[in-house]
C-alpha cells in the first residue's frame, strides 16, 4: 500500500485547509469556502499525471466505472466483455448499468488479450471494459485493431494502473473513456475515491452531470440547476479529496521508488529456476507496484505459497484462491445472486456463467503470485525478501522433481 506508508503532514495540511472553512460538500458554497476546492485541485494533479484533457473525481473507483459506462453510452442490454481476473467491481458496475457481461480470455500481460475479445464478440457486443490490472498495461496496439476494425466503445478500468502507461499513453485515455481508484490499497489513495478521465469534452460533461443527480453544475444557485440527463449521488467529499491531492503529488516519487526495488527483486529472482515474471506490453510504462512472478504451473504456485506460508512471507496474493479478483469464486456472479431482479435476468446471456471455458485465463492465473512493492523497503530489505521467495520457489520444484 504505497501511498498510505506516506502519510504526513502534507495530508494533514489539505485536510485542514477544508476543516477551516467547514465546506466538506464539493460544490458551490463559494465565499465560505474562501477559495479551497480540493476536488477541484485533485483533478488537476491526476490531469497533470496522466495528460487527460478532463477528469472528474468521484466517491470511489467502482463510481468511477460506473460513470465510464453511463458517459459512454453503454446501458441496458449492451453485451460488454469483461475479463475473469479482476476486481469484481468490474463485473459489477455492467451489470448494474444493466448491460451483460461477456467473459472473455487474459494472456500473460494479466489483461484481456486482442484474441480473447475478437473471439468472444456477439453481434450484440456494444463495448469492451478493459482491466489494466497490478500495476502493468494491456497490448494496446493489438487492442485498439480489434476495437477499431468492430467498432466498438472501449472503457478502461486502470483502478490498479494510475500513473502505468503504454507507449507514452497514460492507461485511461485510449477509449471513450477511463478511470482510476484511490481507495486504501492503490499507489496513491484517498482513503476512498476514484477519478474519471477523458479527452472528450461531451463524454465529461455526461459524466459530470451524471455522477450528481444530473446537475449540471451552471451557475451559483444549486437549487436552481438544469438537469440535462439523469443521474444518481457519486459526489466524493471534499475530504477526502484534500487526502487524494497530497497523495497524488507523491505519485512521481512513489513510482520512482517502486522501480528501483522492483529491480532488486527481479535481478535476483531471474537468477532462479522456475521463476519468470507476467509480461509487461510496455516496460517502460510499468507503475511498479506489482512484482508478478509467474510459476511453470498451478500446482507449482500452489506449493510455492504453502512454503511462502510457512516461511512466515506475507504481502502477497494469489489470485487464484482469491474471492474477490477471480472468477472461480464468483458463485454469486455465477448464478447471478441479487438483490432485486437485472436486465440480466430478463434478458439472459449469450454465456452460461456456470459452465465458463476460459483455459489461458485459468492457466495464467493458475501460475501467478503478485507481490505488492513497498516504496519505503531499503534495498537490502527488497533483497532479502527475493532471497526468501527464491528459497520458496526452490523448495516447491524441489518437491515435484
Amino acid at each position: 500500500m504505497p501511498g498510505t506508508e506516506l502519510f504526513g503532514s502534507e495530508e494533514r495540511k489539505e485536510i485542514n485547509d477544508v476543516l477551516e472553512t467547514g465546506i466538506l460538500f464539493r460544490y458551490n458554497h463559494d465565499e465560505p469556502r474562501k477559495g479551497i476546492w480540493k476536488a477541484r485541485d485533485f483533478e488537476a494533479e491526476v490531469k497533470k499525471i496522466t495528460g487527460a484533457k478532463y477528469a472528474h473525481a468521484v466517491s470511489s473507483g467502482s463510481t468511477a466505472v460506473a460513470t465510464a459506462l453511463a458517459a459512454s453510452g453503454v446501458g441496458a442490454g449492451d453485451e460488454v466483455i469483461v475479463p475473469p481476473f479482476t476486481y469484481i467491481a468490474t463485473v459489477e458496475a455492467v451489470l448494474f448499468a444493466g448491460a451483460i457481461p461477456v467473459f472473455a480470455e487474459i494472456d500473460e500481460t494479466l489483461c484481456l488479450s486482442a484474441a480473447g475479445i475478437k473471439n468472444a464478440i456477439t453481434p450484440k457486443t456494444k463495448a469492451v471494459c478493459l482491466v489494466h490490472m497490478c500495476g502493468g498495461m494491456a497490448d494496446m496496439d493489438g487492442i485498439m485493431e480489434v476495437i477499431k476494425e468492430h467498432n466498438l466503445t472501449l472503457v478502461e478500468d486502470a483502478g490498479q494502473a494510475f500513473a502505468a502507461s503504454y507507449k507514452g499513453t497514460s492507461t485511461g485515455l485510449f477509449g471513450t473513456a477511463g478511470c482510476y481508484s484511490f481507495d486504501f490499497f492503490k499507489i496513491a489513495t484517498a482513503g476512498e475515491g476514484g477519478v474519471f478521465v477523458t479527452n472528450d469534452e461531451a463524454v465529461y460533461k455526461l459524466a459530470d452531470s451524471y455522477s450528481d443527480h444530473g446537475h449540471d453544475h451552471v451557475g451559483s444557485n444549486r437549487g436552481m440547476e438544469q438537469h440535462p440527463v439523469l443521474g444518481f449521488n457519486y459526489r466524493i467529499s471534499e475530504l477526502h479529496a484534500a487526502v487524494g491531492v497530497a497523495q497524488t503529488r507523491k505519485v512521481p516519487q512513489i513510482k520512482a521508488a517502486n522501480l528501483k526495488l522492483k529491480k532488486v527483486l527481479t535481478d535476483i529472482l531471474a537468477q532462479t529456476e522456475g521463476v519468470s515474471f507476467a509480461k509487461l506490453a510496455d516496460p517502460a510504462g510499468d507503475s511498479g507496484t506489482f512484482l508478478n512472478l509467474m510459476l511453470p504451473d498451478t500446482e507449482t504456485a500452489k506449493r510455492t505459497v504453502d512454503e511462502l506460508n510457512k516461511a512466515g512471507v506475507g504481502g502477497f496474493n494469489y489470485w487464484y484462491t482469491n474471492m474477490y479478483h477471480f472468477v472461480n469464486q464468483w458463485d454469486h456472479i455465477k448464478n447471478l445472486k441479487s438483490a432485486a431482479k437485472l436486465t440480466v435476468h430478463l434478458l439472459g446471456s449469450s454465456q452460461d456463467y456456470t459452465k465458463l471455458e476460459l483455459p489461458k485465463s485459468q492457466e495464467v492465473v493458475g501460475r501467478l503470485i503478485s507481490f505488492g512493492i513497498r516504496c519505503t523497503w531499503t534495498e537490502e530489505e527488497a533483497a532479502a525478501l527475493a532471497h526468501k521467495i527464491a528459497a520458496a520457489v526452490k523448495t516447491a520444484v524441489q518437491i515435484e522433481a
